[in-house]
């Protein structure tokens, strides 16, 4: 590389006996420091849309200029710079790019829940409507219809929900089923804007597959987290105090205000319904759950058209036999009542009773329904819960040491 050549001041102007040292000092640091600016503006300029080969030569023609003709000289010799590199997406591995797509996929179809509450003020007796808490659903059709937690809206007067686009809409109430602890809402924004979650099966699910929940955790929408399905066959308590069964357990990080929201397979299908944590402290700890897609597949169609579940019933109350027979091996569900006019009245079924003096004459004992063990007056709801009034069903029942089998046509709540 030749000298950079040193312009001589003008003749007017007096040298000084340190006037050429400080100039080569000067042109040693313009020649240190061109690579630098070169690399810095060339990362920038590069970054610009729009940049052509024309601007390219512009840029090179100002700094020749300013740098004087050692500078070109410069430029001309230094090795061709590496192009840009590829961009972002080309680097992403394939697991990253199918879990970026999953969440673009699914997340239109995740909301925000805002539920509100009417309070009185202390002071001026006035009704205020302020917020009761937040938490996720998620679009399950085309007419609007969200589905949430029941425990996200337990308690509210009103709720709106917030869409992916950032739009808020008053929701109506549809139904509620607490046993399940889920929840229909509806919304009427402009059909382009609902874009609702494909639904899965969660009966062939394994333990170890990839899982994948979107929600919006102490109020910050559109989290993703993922995880795997860390066990199944779970039962946790419902918020209308029956159990809730074949419960999908997730280590996918799942906090308050992930309620409601969707726990998906690795095709974007919803699996589950996020709703409950394990946790000591309230915060996450490893260990969430969430209702399996099998149960909500019924449910929510159910809701959507009848407001509740309107679950069948036998006409009969009942205790675990274990709670009034310490030491019998039986299990089952022993009749304690028969209600008037039902179902269970007709088929014949016998309650409990005293006779003339005073003992106790033990009543039926339901071992199994429809071939489903009988243990409790849970298990009788729940082998039910997918009947409607008017089905009928096949009791075992447990007569005087005798299995006998007994149909019994179901009825409604109250009749």
């Amino acid at each position: 590389m030749q000298p950079l050549p040193l312009r001589n001041p003008p003749a007017e102007t007096p040298r000084r006996p340190h006037s050429r040292a400080f100039s080569i000092l000067i042109a040693v640091v313009v020649v240190g420091l061109f690579p630098l600016g070169g690399f810095v503006a060339g990362t920038w300029w590069r970054g610009q849309p729009g940049s052509t080969a024309a601007s390219k030569a512009d840029l090179g023609e100002s700094l020749a200029v300013a740098s004087g003709p050692a500078a070109a000289v410069e430029t001309e010799a230094s090795p061709a710079r590496p192009r840009q590199q590829a961009s972002l997406a080309t680097q992403l591995s394939g697991e990253e790019r199918a879990t970026i797509g999953i969440f673009q996929q699914a997340a239109p179809g995740v909301v925000y829940i805002t539920s509100l509450t009417v309070r009185r003020n202390f002071f001026s007796l006035d009704a205020q409507e302020i917020p009761q808490g937040t938490g996720t659903g998620f679009l399950w059709d085309r007419q609007g219809h969200v589905v949430t937690n029941y425990h996200v809206i337990r308690g509210a007067s009103r709720a709106q929900v917030t869409l992916a686009d950032h739009s808020t809409w008053d929701a109506e109430l549809v139904g509620v089923a607490p046993e399940k602890d889920l929840a229909v809402l509806r919304i009427q924004p402009p059909r382009s804007s609902l874009q609702p979650i494909a639904l899965g099966v969660s009966r062939d699910l394994q333990v170890g597959q990839s899982v994948y929940a979107i929600g919006n955790p102490f109020g910050l929408d559109q989290t993703l987290t993922t995880g795997i399905i860390s066990a199944l066959g779970r039962e946790i308590e419902s918020a209308g105090r029956l159990p809730i069964r074949d419960v999908i357990q997730t280590d996918a990080a799942i906090n308050p205000g992930n309620s409601g929201g969707p726990l998906l397979d690795s095709a974007g299908r919803l699996i589950g319904v996020n709703t409950a944590i394990y946790s000591p402290s309230g915060a996450y700890a490893g260990i969430g759950f969430a209702i399996p897609a099998d149960t909500v597949r019924w449910v929510v169609p159910r809701l959507i058209a009848d407001g509740r579940l309107n679950q069948a019933i036998l006409g009969i109350e009942g205790v675990a036999v274990g709670q009034v027979l310490r030491n019998s091996d039986t299990q089952g569900v022993l009749i304690l009542r028969v209600s008037q006019r039902s179902g269970a009245q007709r088929a014949g079924l016998r309650p409990s009773r005293r006779d003339r003096s005073g003992r106790v004459q033990l009543g039926d004992i339901i071992t199994a329904i429809n071939g489903t063990s009988i243990r409790s007056m849970d298990d009788i709801a729940l082998a039910l819960e997918r009947n409607q009034p008017g089905d009928e069903v096949r009791l075992e029942v447990l007569r005087e040491r005798r299995l006998e089998p007994i149909t019994v046509r179901l009825g409604r709540p109250g009749s």
